[in-house]
């Protein structure tokens, strides 16, 4: 029996090569038992001809098919399903009775209801997305990733990809973070010193997971990063949020319970202020004073182009007490999820163990591929073209926001991707995002950002990172519109 043409059609959605999708359909129709063993599937010209595709484009896919047995030729006769395809499971599914348990009792911690927004999936398509921390297609050096991506699945890497490292990291990789990345900083570490994480967010994850308990106290920023006060609120922890200036996070305000102080002092999120080097010492004098540790998130470091970064705190800290958080997410691209976690060893030891108890390691073909990326000196070349579009594009915002008269609530010293604004009194950002949504523009509300009930709803985030520069100007003027 032949397999009619008429069933194979091409999804539009498909993230992939025409050729990948072929061999997917055909796959998935053997796998679900639509396409039987012995069955004729059509020829490469009348598929191709159905599909409006290239026949080699057919012609390749079937002979993949072929050399994974899933097909098999036959002379002059064509392509059939293989008498070795595997078979699909003989049996029909129960049908599925009403749920009988009671999720509310049985579901011993919640972890939903957290102030994490859900960001637009479709950002792209909108004409001014002034939207954080996501990827520029123009910028990122796509072709040289893809190189090292290869180049790490070579036999010579093939260790490195296919090896259980069960607590351990790349050692290419965590040797890079030492010799290059970390000193940038100011910082000297071992590679004992050094754990690799998925991202920054995990990496916070990890450190409040090893050092808070139910009776210890957290000081937070608030306004802060809202992830990071999800994950401290589902550690049970004591939370003390703290207010911070232009200036970022005050170190008198810190109270005297206080074990862990989490802060970002380079790009304070979301404000973007910069905490200046008398205050840096300051906040360090006060960890002392109260026998504290410090979590340094140093996110978006690699984005100062107006002038070179403030040195790290963990730079300046000589007792051990300050814990640095890394990552190639941001700079790289968001999905990534590739970050660092820096510390005394024996902290990192207990973050190795936590990991490996949930996680292993971070997969080691994408840990490879971005040793290559970084030692082959495309990242640096990355971040110079990254730091000279943001340049541009901060510029002409500025412009914009200072011709129609709107307010800046923060903007950093040294550079960064986005600005802190405030609209005026009364205006609910989040009905203002609704407003902009239907003129395709993304602006982000900043109530999230804020800890507790009355939250402040006049602030909002405009990112640069991923709108074209020539639309900046008409994007703010609609901004400006809605406002007024």
């Amino acid at each position: 029996m032949a397999i009619s043409v008429e069933t194979f059609f091409l999804n539009p959605q498909f993230q992939g090569t025409l050729q990948s999708q072929i061999q997917q359909m055909i796959a998935e129709g053997i796998l679900s038992g639509r396409f039987r063993r012995g069955e004729r599937l059509p020829s490469t010209r009348k598929l191709a001809s159905h599909l409006g595709i290239s026949r080699i484009t057919v012609t390749l896919a079937y002979t993949e098919l072929l050399a994974n047995d899933y097909l098999d030729s036959r002379g002059r006769s064509g392509y059939y399903v293989s008498e070795n395809a595997p078979v699909p499971p003989n049996f029909s599914p129960p049908q599925r009775g009403e749920d009988k348990v009671d999720w509310s009792r049985a579901i011993g911690r919640r972890f939903t209801g957290g102030d994490t927004p859900e960001k637009p999936q479709n950002w792209a398509s909108f004409r001014y997305p002034f939207i954080y921390g996501q990827t520029d297609p123009t910028l990122f050096d796509h072709a040289n990733w893809r190189l090292c991506a290869l180049q790490a699945l070579g036999q010579k890497d093939f260790t490195a990809l296919t090896t259980d490292y069960y607590d351990q990291d790349d050692p290419r990789l965590v040797e890079f973070i030492a010799r290059n990345t970390l000193p940038r900083r100011g910082i000297i570490a071992r590679p004992e010193e050094i754990l690799i994480t998925l991202g920054a967010q995990n990496a916070l994850w990890l450190a409040a997971q090893v050092l808070l308990t139910q009776r210890r106290m957290a000081a937070i920023e608030d306004p802060c990063y809202h992830a990071l006060r999800d994950i401290l609120t589902q550690s049970r922890c004591h939370l003390a949020p703290l207010p911070v200036d232009r200036d970022g996070l005050q170190p008198e305000s810190i109270p005297p319970q206080t074990d862990v102080i989490f802060t970002t002092p380079s790009h304070q999120c979301p404000t973007t202020a910069t905490m200046p080097m008398m205050r840096r010492h300051a906040l360090l004098e006060r960890a002392r004073e109260l026998d504290a540790l410090i979590v340094e998130d140093d996110y978006e470091f690699e984005m100062s182009f107006l002038d070179a970064p403030s040195p790290a705190l963990k730079s300046l800290d000589t007792d051990g007490r300050v814990i640095y958080v890394g990552s190639f997410s941001k700079s790289v691209f968001p999905g990534l999820r590739l970050g660092y976690l820096v510390g005394s060893e024996s902290f990192i030891r207990e973050a190795r163990a936590l990991r490996a108890s949930v996680l292993r390691h971070p997969p080691g073909h994408i840990q490879r591929t971005a040793a290559y990326f970084l030692s082959l000196g495309h990242y640096d070349a990355l971040i110079r073209r990254i730091r000279e579009a943001l340049r541009k594009r901060r510029a002409v915002m500025q412009d914009a926001i200072d011709q129609h008269g709107l307010k800046i609530a923060g903007q950093g010293a040294h550079g960064g991707s986005s600005f802190w604004m405030q609209a005026p009194k009364g205006i609910d950002t989040e009905r203002l995002a609704a407003q902009l949504h239907h003129k395709g523009v993304l602006i982000e509300p900043g109530r999230q950002f804020f800890n507790g009930s009355g939250r402040p709803r006049e602030f909002y985030r405009l990112a640069y990172s991923s709108i074209p520069v020539e639309r900046i100007p008409e994007g703010v003027a609609l901004i400006a519109g809605a406002l007024k």
